[in-house]
């Protein structure tokens, strides 16, 4: 028989038992359609957060940290991730503005920033919420890694003016964006008051009854509102108030932000909490690293645990394959009981066939015809399936997301991979669920089914 009619004789049975043949093409249609909507969710998250270091510049930054930054945080685990250290036990140095000087020289590099944040109440509208002030370059406010949703960046790193968050706008029971920029932002951060430290004033002091601390307020513009960043970028701007480096130097604030700064003080060490880096080309990272750890400080590179993301997705691909190759047995197991079924309605037809000069070869390839025709429209079935259930979840879980101010996300993917892999992947398995039936079909005894009421 030649392939053409191998293809008609197959549809053919199928259509004489339409219900069975419905039947067990909706089971394989449910299971591919299952593992295709979980396989296209991995893929689809993998993508977003591929596109989002890469969208964020994640592979060309570096955070630089000073030397015995875990230890001084009591991290022993062996096993625990952690930035690189300075090789050879090099002397401990201090993360400051001479050492961001030393940095910004090297090879590659585009900018160099230091990690201050100021804890500090904002007051708009009469109303006040505490926030940690980040101080933030113009040139990064600028860039593509912030978006705004009204206003822009602070033209200068001197300006006396702030970009806000569409979170802090929220908290103040602010809807419209456009509406503050240009009104007045008052920032109040707190700083030592010398003043109370006279002998009159430190018995009042050690009682607890007066605080050697003052409160600085300082009005700044309101340039821009930004949009909520997913999670932090190349620099980790997670703040919902950014100012300009040098409006940041201007304001009175303790010297120090948790306990650890001041060991390192009594040291004379205190320098800053971390430096943000920026390469103009992640091909530059593991020069640089090498270089700052030779500097005598630590050194941190999203860039390096990536992989270790990716094995992260592997493991969770390998889970949804495994919750949707349930489907796929179950669906397979119609296959063959559909197939024996038809073995035994067709049973004279088998005979004679066999009685007319088919071989048994003629025979299992009639039956895996079939099977196969079976995966072929369970494939292309499912396949659609999978993409409408996946753009309905998608809408919904976006529709939810939106009312939280999240931007509109793609959760699933369906590369070609996907589309072509589950229609042969569907075929495949219907082929092996064949072979026990075409097997038994080239079994039959011709006279004993010539025979067979």
């Amino acid at each position: 028989m030649r392939l053409a009619d191998h293809v008609q004789f197959s549809f053919s049975n199928l259509w004489k038992s339409k219900l069975r043949t419905f039947l067990t093409t909706f089971g394989v249609t449910i299971g591919i359609g299952a593992l295709v909507s979980m396989i296209s969710f991995g893929s689809g998250m993998q993508k977003n957060v591929t596109e989002r270091f890469k969208a964020l510049e994640l592979f060309n930054s570096i955070t630089v940290l000073p030397s015995g930054f875990l230890r001084e945080r009591g991290t022993h685990d062996p096993d625990e991730r952690r930035p690189e250290s300075p090789p050879g036990g090099r002397a401990q140095s201090i993360l400051d503005d001479q050492a961001a000087e030393k940095i910004a020289g090297l090879k590659g590099v585009e900018i160099v920033f230091p990690e201050v944040r100021i804890p500090a109440l904002v007051k708009l509208n009469e109303k006040e919420e505490f926030r940690l002030i980040q101080a933030i370059p113009a040139t990064v406010a600028a860039s593509r890694l912030v978006t705004y949703r009204a206003g822009k960046s602070y033209g200068s790193d001197d300006e006396n003016s702030v970009v806000i968050s569409t979170s802090l706008l929220r908290q103040f029971n602010i809807g419209d964006a456009q509406s503050v920029v240009g009104k007045a932002l008052v920032i109040s951060s707190i700083a030592f008051d010398f003043s109370v430290l006279n002998p009159g004033d430190l018995t009042a002091v050690l009682r607890g009854e007066k605080l050697p601390f003052s409160r600085e307020d300082y009005k700044l513009t309101i340039a821009g509102v930004a949009e909520n960043l997913g999670f932090g970028g190349p620099i980790p701007i997670q703040s919902d108030v950014y100012v300009p480096p040098g409006t940041a130097r201007k304001m009175k604030r303790l010297p120090f932000s948790n306990i650890w700064d001041v060991f390192r003080a009594q040291e004379g060490r205190l320098g800053y909490s971390a430096l943000n880096v920026r390469l103009s080309s992640p091909k530059f990272v593991g020069a640089v690293k090498k270089e700052i750890q030779e500097m005598g400080f630590e050194t941190f590179a999203l860039a390096d645990q990536f992989q270790d993301i990716q094995r992260g997705f592997l493991v969770l691909d390998m889970i949804l394959l495994a919750v949707g190759m349930i489907a796929i047995v179950v669906a397979s197991l119609g296959i063959i009981n559909n197939m024996v079924m038809s073995i035994l309605e067709r049973y004279n037809e088998i005979g004679i066939m066999k009685a007319v000069g088919a071989s048994d070869g003629d025979i299992k390839k009639i039956f895996f015809f079939e099977s196969s025709a079976i995966g072929l429209l369970g494939g292309l079935f499912g396949l659609a399936l999978g993409w409408v259930t996946s753009g309905l979840i998608n809408r919904v879980v976006n529709y939810f997301l939106a009312k939280q101010g999240v931007p509109f996300i793609n959760y699933f993917s369906f590369p070609l991979w996907i589309c072509l892999g589950a229609v042969a992947f569907s075929v495949a398995v219907s082929l092996v669920s064949g072979i026990y039936p075409a097997w038994r079909a080239a079994r039959v005894d011709p006279v004993r089914a010539l025979r067979h009421d």
